[in-house]
């Protein structure tokens, strides 16, 4: 996926700002290219998951199909432990078209991005191409 810096500046912002709780939230793409960040409330308000609140999941996924875009991925971070999906991750990746991106704040001045599929259970890291400007 591409992803224009002032999108990935804006995850990894919502990802500082929420910490030391998980953020949470969708990404609106169209033709493999990161058009629009939509930042969810993280309703288990955890430090170790995200949950959000179907009612908003259906509200941003509306949002998305109503201008006529793709859900490009859905994204949170972790706090505690590096950006590579969990078993809770896994275990709840109910969308294989979509790509997982994972903001690891452990040390919030040098947050790390990276991007997976999860698929039927397997994780295969997906490229993220950051676009400057």
């Amino acid at each position: 996926m591409k992803l224009p810096r002032p999108l990935l500046d804006d995850i990894v912002e919502h990802a500082r700002a929420d910490a030391p709780n998980e953020c949470c939230g969708m990404i609106a793409a169209s033709d493999g290219r990161a058009v629009a960040v939509h930042r969810a409330a993280n309703a288990a308000a955890s430090p170790l998951r995200y949950e959000i609140d179907g009612m908003e999941q259906y509200r941003i996924q509306t949002a998305i199909e109503d201008a006529g875009l793709e859900l490009g991925a859905i994204y949170h971070s972790h706090t505690r432990s590096a950006p590579y999906p969990s078993q809770t991750d896994v275990n709840l990746a109910f969308y294989p078209d979509s790509l997982y991106v994972i903001v690891g704040v452990q040390r919030p001045e040098e947050p790390e991005v990276r991007a997976f599929r999860i698929v039927d259970g397997q994780i295969s890291e997906a490229a993220l191409q950051v676009e400057e400007g």
